[in-house]
């Protein structure tokens, strides 16, 4: 037996490696996507409601300030779970209301608290949003975020 490990072992140790481990990347990559797919998110739910509901979080940038899921900034509190914390799944006229409120009670004028903008979102896209939210809150999150207040 060699001591060394040749250039051609080494060759063939790098191909290798590379080899297995991109069809490992592959692998995880598939089924990340069929559990997205198949798992997490119930696609037969998503109604043109929520679609415009998502298009008026992108029109205004909501996530500039808020996260949804974890992603974006962290200036205001997590979205992903705000339909939960009004107690839509107990309440959800209630827990609509409560939302469409608060957003056209903006800005509050509280000295000292971060102000959301008012958007002067008509009522129907105030109700699309609170779709898309409540929408989002159905997601599988492998329980994230971690507390309740976002």
């Amino acid at each position: 037996m060699a001591e060394r490990l040749t250039k051609a072992g080494a060759r063939n140790v790098f191909y290798g490696g590379s080899i297995f481990f991109f069809a490992i990347f592959v692998g995880l990559t598939a089924h990340s996507h069929w559990y997205m797919r198949t798992k997490s998110t119930d696609e037969s739910t998503l109604t043109p409601a929520v679609a415009r509901g998502k298009h008026v979080w992108e029109r205004n940038s909501c996530i500039n300030c808020h996260t949804l899921l974890g992603e974006g900034a962290y200036f205001a509190p997590e979205l992903g779970n705000v339909w939960k914390r009004y107690g839509g799944d107990k309440d959800p006229a209630g827990a609509r209301e409560s939302l469409k409120a608060w957003m056209a009670a903006q800005p509050t004028g509280i000295e000292g608290r971060r102000q959301m903008p008012q958007f002067n979102l008509t009522e129907q896209e105030l109700n699309d949003l609170a779709d898309f939210l409540e929408w989002s809150s159905r997601i599988k999150t492998q329980n994230w975020p971690p507390n309740d207040a976002g």
